[in-house]
């Protein structure tokens, strides 16, 4: 048989042996294998200059004649991890961290370098990094939060806490961790392999300190020296539990008060004194002896746990009574420490003072029927002074609560009777209030409310509940219903309403019928309404009620006569309707506003044309001429002035717009515009003037108004005085023109035109 044996070396080289028995012998054989390695181990955090040696990789195909070229792959090839080609040698060029990688799976395979062959397949390895203490412990929390009722007994459990530890577990004991503690005791302990802290230390009282801070170290290294360690701290309240009984400060206590206060006033407070809190610290008081037992009572108040002293009674200047005072929540397993209740003596002092009257009610509610008569008493208020009982007290209606002064009460005895009638209808209660004061101290006065209930009689006939707008069709049968109506009454009998309804009288068109659930149905009496003979029906209604004595009224129904269409829909109930379908047909009005239109375009044409019959003139008579008087203060350039009028314009009346319009009239109508015919270069303006004038007289398109433009003086202030021929000589041989000579080039051609004329003539 074959035996195979798995041998490992220390190196981590795994050998594969044949195991044969032949006969007595036992014969082993090495059994060849393409590579001698199967892991490696690396320490972790190498602080080294050079790389980190992992190990050597060596094939049996390898003959060491340099041929073969090895490769490396997987996790970290090439980065973390690099082989030397020729020999195989492994090794890290980084410092690496167990607890980021614990291990890397590498793959390696042997090549020829002259045929590029793989010498034999690849083949899996793994680096395993050795663990070095380098993580101290943390605790899953900075800060724990605990709390225990007091009292406890040694080794009561507090709380557990927990560290971890990044390092291996499995590897030495750097992972190894021990709980200690720091900060602490006597008063708690933790276990060191599970961190539970417990109670150390027994009847650990609340009242006399509340919170501690303990401090818990976790240690790795099994707690050994040279281990790392961290800290946390747990805050650790005492809870408390009723072990303190309530006692009073002092035995006893003297209390007083007015004996004007009211009946349930507060007249002091004790308080006792209870260590504990919350509802372990809730107390009840209570009387258990004394005089003023029966006259003085003593509750708690829920928020100051004070006990309050009410007075009940008052009828001693001294009372002296004995309180108790326990917890209401109390736990019998702290019996031991003492009775949880205490006594104390309390003295009630009542001060004398000057009391106002006092009333035998808090309030008085009386009733009165609203037809009561006047001067009928209604009720009776009593009041008496507690200070003397015998003393008189006087009585008065505040006027501010009965405005109306629909009361008065007797000032001596206090009866309250009726001033004027009343009326349920406009108020069911009358609030007034009644004072009452001391004859001997009118400023001593108490007060108390009276309520007034006005009953009611039957003393308001029913009427329609609303106003109702009937109408009956033109084309209605007999026993057709129109309407249906209901009313009210302002009373308020005891069983309710009951209205009955008839008619005043017979009537030929309508009947009433009571429905007995106080409406009544209104049909009518015959068929075939018109609405030419009477649109408008009056329908009296009597409505009575059933209480006592029987009211009733008389309420009138308007029905109207309307035209509706086959399924009983009103059309129309108009009288004006009626009368414009029964005269004037459709036709007929169109016709009619036919006519009014023309009529009305016949005056407003007929207006305008006597509007455009006769035209206003803008000169109404010859008198009516005024002069245009412009004043120039210039006495211009000469014939240098290229800027000045250029009286060709006038000469050559064919550059005027063609289309210009006389300003002088108001045009009856457009005439076509007459173009002048062009006259010959005149040497005078005067020449200029009349011919146009000449030829406007003789146009037949001009209108016949004359204009009269007159030209007078032209202004003052020019150096050469007035150009005008007005108020000159009557022939021109009279002036002399030799003096515009002398005015300069301004005037050059000016003094030719009249110097060489007169020349002219002279010869």
């Amino acid at each position: 048989y074959c035996i195979f044996i798995l041998l490992e070396r220390s190196d981590g080289n795994l050998f594969h042996w044949n195991h044969l028995m032949k006969g007595d012998k036992l014969v082993l054989h090495r059994s060849k294998r393409d590579w001698m390695w199967r892991q490696f181990f690396l320490s972790e955090e190498y602080t080294g200059s050079n790389y980190q040696y992992v190990g050597k990789l060596r094939s049996d195909k390898d003959r060491g004649d340099g041929t073969a070229r090895y490769v490396l792959s997987g996790e970290g090839a090439g980065t973390i991890f690099r082989i030397d080609e020729k020999s195989g040698d492994l090794h890290a060029t980084q410092r690496l961290d167990r607890e980021e990688k614990a291990s890397y799976t590498l793959q390696a395979q042997a090549f020829n370098k002259i045929t590029g062959l793989p010498l034999e397949p690849a083949t899996e390895f793994i680096v395993k990094i050795h663990d070095i203490n380098d993580n101290e412990p943390k605790f899953t929390k900075a800060v724990y939060t605990a709390s225990v009722p007091e009292m406890s007994d040694i080794g009561t459990f507090v709380i557990e806490v927990n560290a971890t530890d990044a390092d291996d577990a499995t590897y030495g004991n750097s992972a190894k961790l021990v709980y200690s503690i720091l900060q602490g005791q006597p008063y708690f302990s933790v276990e060191p392999e599970t961190g539970i802290v417990r109670i150390a230390l027994s009847n650990m009282d609340r009242e006399v300190r509340k919170e501690y801070q303990v401090v818990i170290q976790a240690k790795d290294m099994a707690g050994q020296m040279g281990g790392l360690s961290g800290t946390t701290m747990v805050n650790v309240t005492l809870t408390d539990v009723n072990d303190s009984p309530p006692r009073f400060a002092y035995s006893s206590y003297h209390l007083s008060t007015y004996e004007s206060a009211e009946i349930g006033s507060t007249v002091g407070r004790i308080k006792a004194n209870d260590g504990d809190e919350g509802e372990n610290a809730e107390m009840k008081y209570r009387i258990v002896d004394g005089d003023g037992k029966e006259y003085l009572d003593i509750i708690t108040d829920e928020t100051t746990q004070e006990g309050v002293m009410k007075l009940d009674y008052e009828s001693k200047r001294v009372y002296t009574v004995k309180v108790e005072v326990t917890n209401t929540h109390q736990d019998p397993s702290f019996s031991d420490l003492g009775p949880f209740l205490d006594t104390a003596i309390v003295k009630v002092t009542a001060k004398d003072v000057d009391e106002p009257p006092v009333f035998s009610r808090p309030q008085y509610v009386f009733e009165v029927n609203e037809d009561t008569p006047k001067g009928i008493a209604v009720g009776t208020i009593a009041a008496w002074d507690p200070d003397a009982t015998h003393y008189p007290i006087q009585y008065a209606i505040d006027q501010h609560t009965d405005p109306e002064r629909l009361y008065h009460i007797d000032p001596k005895n206090g009866s309250i009777t009726i001033l004027k009638s009343l009326d349920r209808e406009v108020s069911k209660w009358h609030n007034i209030s009644v004072l009452a004061s001391e004859i001997n101290n009118p400023h001593q006065r108490s007060r108390v409310p009276v309520l007034i209930k006005v009953l009611d009689v039957n003393d308001n006939a029913p009427e329609f509940a609303m106003i109702y707008e009937t109408f009956v069709c033109e084309n209605v049968k007999a026993g057709q219903l129109i309407q249906t109506i209901s009313a009210i009454d302002t009373d308020d009998p005891l069983v309710g309403h009951k209205f009955v309804f008839t008619l005043s009288s017979m009537n030929p068109n309508f009947t009433i019928f009571d429905n007995e659930d106080n409406t009544a149905r209104i049909l009518t009496r015959r068929s075939g309404f018109n609405r030419r003979e009477m649109s408008v029906y009056y329908l009296p209604v009597v409505i009575s009620d059933s209480d006592y004595p029987i009211q009733s009224s008389t309420s009138t129904l308007t029905i109207r006569v309307c035209s509706c269409d086959a399924t009983g829909n009103m059309r129309s109930c108009s009288v004006d309707a009626l009368l414009l379908s029964a005269g004037l047909s459709t036709g007929a009005l169109v016709a009619i506003l036919l006519c009014i239109l023309i009529l009305l375009m016949i005056v407003v044409l007929f207006s305008a044309l006597k509007k455009q019959r006769r035209k206003e003139p803008l000169i109404i008579s010859k008198e009516d001429v005024r002069d245009n008087v412009v004043s120039y203060n210039d006495e211009g350039g000469g014939e240098e002035d290229t800027q000045a009028f250029d009286i060709g314009t006038l000469r050559h009346p064919e550059v005027i717009e063609s289309n210009k319009l006389r300003r002088d009239i108001i045009p009856e109508m457009l005439f076509p515009y007459h173009r002048p015919s062009p006259m010959k270069e005149c040497a005078d303006v005067r020449d200029f003037i009349i011919s146009r004038l000449q030829e406007n007289d003789t146009d037949p398109f001009t209108p016949p108004y004359d204009s009269l433009a007159t030209y007078a003086y032209e202004g003052n202030g020019s150096i050469a005085e007035s150009l005008s021929s007005l108020e000159s000589s009557v022939t021109e041989g009279d002036h002399e023109y030799d003096y515009l000579s002398n005015w300069g080039p301004q005037f050059k051609k000016l003094a030719d035109m009249y110097i060489g004329k007169d020349t002219g003539v002279a010869n």
